[in-house]
């Protein structure tokens, strides 16, 4: 293990400082030219001819020649920054710099922006450079940190029970919906994990969709049935009244009326092996009252025969892939629109016989050696990297957590060593809090008495003057898990572009509030009219939804410009 320098040994559990120059825009027909030390990693097989390559595919293969690189980075787990020496492993040119960097500088070298005073060495520059060219683009993460209270593109009855996060979410996703609708004709929609409905309801109620949401928690659908039954209520009061209630804010243009129109609820799981025809498995445990039918089993495909449109907003782990799967399979899926997240819960290899895989999904990336991705890589994609420049950028207190964390582990290992890297969470807050309290509240977690263990030593001291180490090592984290996560969706886009779907992934929210935000589309027809037109919506929404904010953040009489604000959860 270790990043090997052309000519140089490498000393085990060591990365060495590998002098690469980048990854460069490539010329058509060719790959960007690797590394030197790539060719002292892990030799991998023979790959395709370049010219035999799509951009996607090369795209893939570099990635994974950047990952393999800096594989003993991206699998370490910051707990263990003590424990298993994780400072020393760093490129020995590398320490000086990092080691005497200051949480301003740190985030110009994660965004690129430079920093401060900052003197970084190439090789480290170079890191950076090919961590950001490879990922996908992200979005501008402009405006505030935070959605605004209330979203304006909302009827007022939409927003009940909905946070403002979701609120963001499911207006851009909605409008993503409705654009391929109107593309493909197909007004039913089937929406997978539908929660508490909120984008169901948006689809249904909002936009005048025909929506069926499956749910497999009963207590989901539940909570979703009655706050439908809600806004029927209102509806029918506000009709009594001959009106439909405006908008508290009417600068932006006002939204629709809503239609009387709910969605309909199956409480059911997502079959990722069966045929398209059997969707559906029943709830797990059973819930009350008869199986319904499933989506897309009819004759035609759905019940009736008519196509639908397939989404899934956040769809956890290896549901998404299950939703692609379905979509390639069946004909009455005229379009899907998936947000993933929670990476980590992807199946890999080796599964059962008869396990479909959620990662590699496709042959492409299946064929690269070196494609596999640890647990700890894929939880590393999972990462907010907008929302941990910010705490940089702030010097937030947020930032001793991780040391915080690593110092425990250090002392519950030499306590006793067997127990490694247990589930412990001290508490929400625990960034407030001084390491005493912080200890005192997490040893007992693992069975420990705090009493006997030595909290005000010397050894711990040293620990947490670590801090600022800490804090780089997990930027340089920060900087590859992008490019983890850009490789997962290369990969689906690769499977849906295998069989010959059209297909985009799209930077749908906005990063710095909804850090799962690219979308990936697909169809059997062709989306370039769908994507220009969810451009200037996305353009119109981001002006519209920071002037709320604006009115939303400004003082109000006999509050201070400093009081806190709403904070989403």
């Amino acid at each position: 293990m270790g990043w090997a320098e052309p000519g140089r040994a490498v000393r085990p559990g060591v990365m060495s400082e590998c002098r690469s120059t980048g990854v460069t825009p490539a010329p058509r027909g060719r790959s960007p030219p690797a590394p030197p030390g790539a060719a002292m990693a892990a030799a991998p097989r023979p790959a395709p001819h370049p010219q035999q390559q799509h951009p996607e595919q090369r795209r893939a293969a570099d990635i994974i020649r950047l990952l393999t690189l800096y594989r003993p980075l991206l699998d370490a787990f910051i707990i263990d920054f003590f424990t298993e020496d994780l400072w020393a492993q760093l490129p020995p040119a590398w320490q000086p710099a990092l080691a005497s960097a200051s949480p301003a500088q740190l985030a110009g070298l994660l965004r690129g922006h430079g920093g401060p005073g900052a003197a970084w060495p190439l090789s480290l520059l170079a890191f950076a450079a090919a961590a950001r060219a490879l990922a996908f683009p992200r979005g501008c993460p402009g405006g505030s940190p935070r959605p605004p209270c209330q979203s304006s593109h909302l009827h007022p009855l939409l927003r009940r029970h909905v946070k403002p996060k979701k609120q963001h979410e499911i207006q851009r996703l909605g409008k993503l919906l409705q654009r391929l609708s109107q593309a493909t004709s197909c007004e039913r929609v089937v929406d997978i994990g539908a929660g508490q409905g909120h984008l169901s309801r948006f689809l249904a109620f909002g936009l005048g969709l025909s929506v069926t949401a499956v749910e497999s928690d009963g207590r989901l659908s539940g909570l979703a049935e009655r706050f439908d039954q809600e806004l029927l209520q209102e509806l029918g009061k506000m009709r009594g009244l001959g009106h439909q209630r405006p908008p508290r804010r009417c600068r932006n243009p006002p939204v629709h009326p809503l239609t009387p129109r709910a969605p309909r609820h199956v409480a059911g799981r997502l079959d990722p092996a069966a045929p398209w025809r059997e969707f559906l498995l029943p709830p797990d445990p059973p819930g009350p009252g008869s199986a319904a039918q499933n989506p897309l089993g009819g004759p035609g495909g759905s019940e009736d025969g008519g196509r639908v449109l397939l989404t899934g907003l956040h769809a956890c782990g290896d549901l998404g892939p299950a939703l692609l799967c379905h979509f390639a399979r069946s004909p009455a899926v005229a379009a899907v629109a998936l947000a993933g997240c929670c990476y980590m819960k992807l199946s890999t290899a080796p599964q059962p016989p008869g396990c479909p895989l959620g990662y590699p999904l496709s042959a492409s990336v299946a064929a690269l050696p070196g494609h596999q991705l640890s647990y700890r890589a894929r939880e590393a994609a999972c990462h907010a990297l907008e929302e941990y420049e910010g705490r940089l950028r702030g010097g937030s207190a947020h930032l001793r957590a991780h040391c915080y964390r690593a110092v425990l582990e250090s002392l519950i290992r030499t306590a006793d060593p067997g127990k490694r890297h247990l589930g412990l969470q001290p508490g929400r807050k625990a960034h407030a809090l001084g390491f005493p309290q912080y200890a005192h509240l997490g040893l007992p977690l693992a069975g420990l008495d705090p009493a006997g263990v030595p909290l005000d030593s010397g050894a711990v001291g040293a620990m947490l003057e670590q801090q600022h180490k800490v804090v780089a090592f997990c930027t340089l984290g920060q900087l590859l898990a992008p490019v983890v996560e850009t490789l997962i969706l290369l990969d689906r886009l690769l499977y849906l572009r295998e069989q010959g779907f059209h297909c985009a992934l799209v930077p749908l929210f906005n990063p710095r509030f909804s850090p799962r935000n690219l979308v990936l589309v697909a169809a059997r027809t062709p989306l370039a009219t769908v994507v220009a037109r969810l451009d200037k919506d996305s353009k119109d929404g981001d002006s519209s939804e920071d002037e709320d904010l604006r009115e939303a953040e400004s003082p109000r009489e006999g509050q201070s410009p400093h009081s806190p604000g709403h904070r989403p959860q």
